[in-house]
């Protein structure tokens, strides 16, 4: 696994599968969308509902300033299809089925390697990061930080 980007540092650039089965290259909203990417272990689980719901429920106000939206994990295309379904989730969520998105972020595992990480990624309209959320254990403690730093970038 790569390294684990920081703030300072340039946004991969990748293209994925999102939960409609189209490919979108985050190419496409630098430039145009300051950008919430976060990383989430796996779709329906407790933790990432409530991570989820609560980037769901904070939506709008993300849209406000101009941020972007997109969940990403190593689940299916169709396994995102059902979980934004489910939760009316009104972002995008991309399948890494490969982790290979995952690995050029250097997104850490918990202590033994076994979860993948729950990494939040500000990145700027200069596909510069801004800020990084690692909060494994706390699943919706990061989006209020998100939002602070969203709220620098834009003001």
């Amino acid at each position: 696994m790569n390294k684990q980007l920081n703030s300072g540092d340039a946004c991969p650039i990748f293209s994925l599968k999102d939960q409609k089965g189209d490919t979108i290259s985050i190419q496409d909203y630098i430039g145009k969308h300051v950008l919430v990417l976060f990383f989430y272990p796996k779709d329906d689980t407790r933790g990432c509902t409530m991570e989820a719901c609560a980037f769901r429920d904070q939506y709008e106000t993300f849209q406000d300033h101009g941020a972007k939206v997109i969940g990403i994990s190593s689940d299916s295309v169709s396994s995102h299809d059902r979980f934004a379904n489910k939760y009316s989730l009104p972002y995008t969520l991309l399948a890494d089925t490969k982790k290979e998105v995952r690995n050029a972020f250097g997104v850490p595992g918990n202590l033994f390697g076994l979860i993948p990480g729950r990494v939040t990624y500000i990145i700027d309209l200069d596909g510069i990061i801004q800020g990084v959320y690692n909060s494994q254990t706390d699943p919706t403690g990061h989006i209020s930080k998100a939002l602070e730093c969203i709220r620098s970038i834009t003001a």
